[in-house]
């Protein structure tokens, strides 16, 4: 497995599961360890004899433990150990193993049926074009619609309202007053948009330049649902990506018939995590070899979950990706996994420039003005810093022209280590003002940097 500790590490649930996964690393406590291009497994001795098995396409574990996370200690004991080909070594699966992986199998096989069969049907018409529904299913969208068109009523009133008493009237206002109005949009069932009225409440009184920053975000808001009023209008890709951001969802199920397929072999560069309400997110950025599209998996974990799917920043996987309906085409659901992870060791699709990337953010704002982050790889950078007088410390990210953007981290001392001063391809997330380290390359080895931010 062309995996490093660090990796399995970033695996971990919380910092004690870690801990506890690195002292079952031992090959004294694991009996019968064995691997094949499949999955690795072994019976570790605890309370009591654990079977554990690893799937090693997805990083999928199964473990007959009593432990309600995900992974367990057992799980990425054995990942650890399976880092060294040495210490688990390459063996025909038992039958606790094969039945596991068949039923695995069975279940991917009925879901890959499934989804050719809805590609076969392609050009159906979909739920929302009100065709092929039933009484009852047009009278439940039309409640909808009207639902969320009086919350949008309210907002734009609240927004007006707002704009004519002055920003510096809201400097003071509690977290409450933003949330309040954000509960009333998901009551009226458009959370896209409340989610935008909820992060407006970090704003106020964070910089000296938040009231050109709440302007600025109060004034997509208002673009956002004029143009859902006045959806007729616009084009059919930009009419999905207004309706989604208001808060209409598209099933992963629905992909076949409404989304572009893209197969490519797909480089995880980095994620990242946040809460949103009662939620927490993760976001998982690709980015394809072939096609150097890319892509943006949103998943989302409510009581701490664990979420659907693994993606380990640093590997490389085979697949089909569904980009969901819209403008941008960022947004994507990966079907279909091969068991081929491997770890990365170029990036050769990015960005030669800062210029480059920045007329091609640009152009994507042109269709769509309400995406708020970009991949940005960048080839030949340096993380550079500057120290001003009687101030804080700031670092960029440089190209090979002399630009550079501001990095979203207080000390990346890790991305001097791995780069040594010198050029190296990089990833990062840009939000319109900051980059946030992803990833970088340095001697043909990729080292993911979501511990540094």
């Amino acid at each position: 497995m062309q995996l490093s500790s660090d990796q399995v590490l970033a695996l971990a649930p919380d910092s004690s599961s870690a801990a506890a996964g690195k002292k079952l690393a031992n090959v004294r406590v694991w009996r019968n360890l064995g691997q094949s291009d499949e999955a690795a497994w072994g019976e570790c001795q605890g309370s009591a004899l654990y079977q554990v098995r690893v799937e090693l396409a997805t990083f999928t574990v199964k473990c007959t433990c009593p432990s309600h996370k995900f992974p367990c200690k057992h799980g990425l004991g054995l990942l650890l150990l399976a880092t060294d080909a040495n210490s688990v070594p390459a063996a025909e699966p038992p039958d606790w193993v094969k039945e596991w992986l068949s039923k695995r199998a069975t279940t991917s096989a009925r879901k890959q049926e499934k989804q050719e069969k809805q590609e076969q049907e392609k050009g159906g018409k979909t739920a929302e074009s009100g065709n092929n529904l039933t009484s009852d299913q047009r009278k439940r969208l039309e409640k909808r619609e009207a639902l969320i068109a009086r919350g949008l009523d309210t907002l734009d009133l609240w927004m007006n309202d707002l704009m004519r008493n002055g920003l510096a009237s809201v400097e003071a206002q509690p977290a409450t007053y933003w949330e309040h109005q954000a509960a009333q949009l998901v009551d009226a069932q458009a959370a896209g948009v409340a989610g935008r009225v909820r992060h407006l409440a970090g704003i106020t009184g964070s910089r000296p330049d938040w009231p050109d920053v709440l302007l600025g975000q109060l004034g997509r808001i208002a673009l956002l649902t004029h143009a859902y009023r006045h959806s007729d209008t616009l084009d059919a890709a930009l009419r999905e990506d207004v309706r989604q951001l208001v808060g209409w969802n598209v099933e992963k199920e629905d992909l076949a018939d409404t989304g572009e397929k893209v197969s490519d072999e797909w480089y995880v560069l980095g994620q990242w995590e946040y809460d949103d309400d009662k939620l927490r997110v993760q976001k998982t950025w690709l980015l394809g070899r072939e096609s150097r599209r890319p892509a943006l998996i949103l998943q989302f974990s409510a009581m701490g979950r664990p979420y659907a799917e693994t993606f380990l920043p640093g590997t490389r996987l085979t697949g089909d990706l569904y980009f969901y309906p819209g403008a941008a085409r960022l947004r994507g659901h990966l079907a279909n996994r091969q068991a081929n992870t491997t770890a990365i060791a170029d990036m050769a699709m990015g960005y030669a420039t800062i210029e480059e990337f920045l007329a091609a953010r640009a152009e994507l704002l042109g269709r769509l003005p309400w995406q708020d982050s970009f991949l940005l790889v960048l080839h030949d950078a340096i993380p550079v810093c500057a120290n001003y007088i009687n101030g804080p410390t700031a670092w960029y990210i440089r190209d090979r022209t002399g630009a550079a953007l501001p990095l979203r981290v207080s000390a990346p001392w890790q991305m001097l280590a791995f780069s040594g001063g010198q050029p190296v391809d990089f990833a990062g997330e840009w939000d319109g003002e900051t980059v946030l380290p992803l990833g970088m390359t340095a001697e043909g080895i990729y080292y993911p940097l979501w511990r540094v931010s």
